[in-house]
């Protein structure tokens, strides 16, 4: 004895096609909400690992300071629809590993118009990445220029102690921090001016009055 099929265009039939249908609406949901997740968890992969070069983020300086000296060199690129000028004030500095160290970008705006741009950034050789901290950037928020204004945009930062005890990483000498910055198209830019920079721009201001 054989089993019977049902029966083309039978409710059972019917049935069994609407659960189909089902399922495969369902694992498709799921394959879309996985290739929305993947970014934010991809991320957060490349914040705690250092991968691809990405740094990580403190609240303050490093808890120790060593006498290995390491060098840091700065790259600035600008993508081709905004209309700035972009490089770093200084070509290469050289810190002290866990010493806290300050160095500046300088931005101009030479449109006729306000413009908004953010900055991404990575450092290279990638192995270093989960070494560089930064304390305070211009990168943490989107920038607006005035027409023709200039902007000096900071960045404090330090080596993490804890790259001599990677076995890889403790034999990097130099490191290169790049920035690249992309327009944001704002239709209230002319409203919304935020002074460049952050707590170490208002740092370095202060400096300069009190010297």
């Amino acid at each position: 004895m054989t089993d019977r099929q049902p029966a083309p265009g039978s409710p059972v039939q019917g049935q069994a096609n609407r659960r189909i249908a089902f399922a495969l609406l369902l694992l498709t949901a799921g394959m879309i909400g996985l290739s929305f997740a993947a970014v934010p968890l991809y991320r957060i992969f490349c914040q705690v690992t250092g991968y691809g070069g990405t740094t990580q983020r403190a609240d303050g300086p490093a808890d120790r300071v060593l006498d290995r000296v390491m060098s840091v060199r700065f790259d600035a690129t600008i993508a081709s629809d905004l209309n700035w000028s972009f490089q770093p004030v200084q070509n290469r500095i050289e810190l002290k590993i866990g010493e806290n160290a300050l160095a500046f970008y300088k931005a101009v705006n030479r449109s006729d118009a306000p413009l908004t741009g953010t900055a991404t950034f990575n450092v290279t050789p990638e192995i270093a990445g989960s070494y560089f901290v930064k304390v305070d950037c211009f990168c943490f928020a989107e920038q607006t220029l005035k027409a023709g204004q200039q902007a000096d945009m900071p960045v404090s930062f330090y080596i993490d102690p804890a790259i001599m005890d990677d076995p890889d990483a403790r034999k990097v000498e130099e490191i290169t921090l790049s920035y690249t910055f992309f327009r944001i198209d704002k239709a209230e830019d002319a409203a919304r001016m935020q002074p460049a920079g952050g707590a170490a721009t208002r740092a370095f201001e202060k400096a300069k009055r009190s010297g």
